[in-house]
């Protein structure tokens, strides 16, 4: 091995993280709140809490189609084992249909409970909800929200809820 090895080894792995740091910077610009896709191989995807970047249009945007109940809007949602939902805002338009696809990420199962805000917060039987999301799993849950809401989604899985387990959708005419 020459001298030289370290060299050329050092300048690759700065390269390399160059391209990171662009790729990643590439997908924080704009996006949609709502239809997340959190591939995994795909810059930024662990980003903690609040709206995921670089997906398809937000609603109102130019291109953005809603949901509706024959062909319902996917949005994509992980469950981490932190006790988060990424993303954790989700945007829809008054009167949309939208399929949750819900996965859980780590060894922790976790559920998927979405409706008027107030029932999500006191786990109101009948709400609608996926149970038992166990580790890699996913689940999928159609709702259409036809008033101004409040809405909300969240994990009653004990402790969950109260470690911050919650999200909102905000709702736009």
């Amino acid at each position: 091995m020459s001298g030289r090895t370290p060299l050329w080894l050092g300048l690759g792995l700065i390269v390399a993280g160059l391209v990171v740091i662009v790729m990643g910077g590439a997908a924080t610009g704009g996006g949609n709140l709502g239809a997340s896709n959190p591939d995994f191989g795909r810059p930024g995807f662990m980003i903690g809490p609040g709206p995921a970047p670089g997906n398809l249009p937000d609603p109102g945007s130019p291109g953005f189609v809603p949901g509706i109940a024959a062909a319902p809007r996917v949005v994509r949602i992980v469950a981490t084992a932190q006790l988060r939902f990424v993303p954790d805002i989700v945007v829809v338009k008054r009167g949309e249909t939208v399929t949750f696809e819900v996965t859980s990420m780590g060894p922790v199962t976790h559920e998927f409970m979405v409706g008027p805000a107030s029932d999500v917060a006191a786990d109101k039987p009948g709400t609608p909800e996926i149970a038992d999301i166990g580790m890699m799993g996913t689940g999928a849950l159609s709702f259409t929200f036809d008033s101004p809401g409040p809405y909300a989604f969240a994990c009653h899985v004990r402790g969950h809820y109260e470690a911050g387990m919650a999200g909102t959708i905000v709702i736009v005419p």
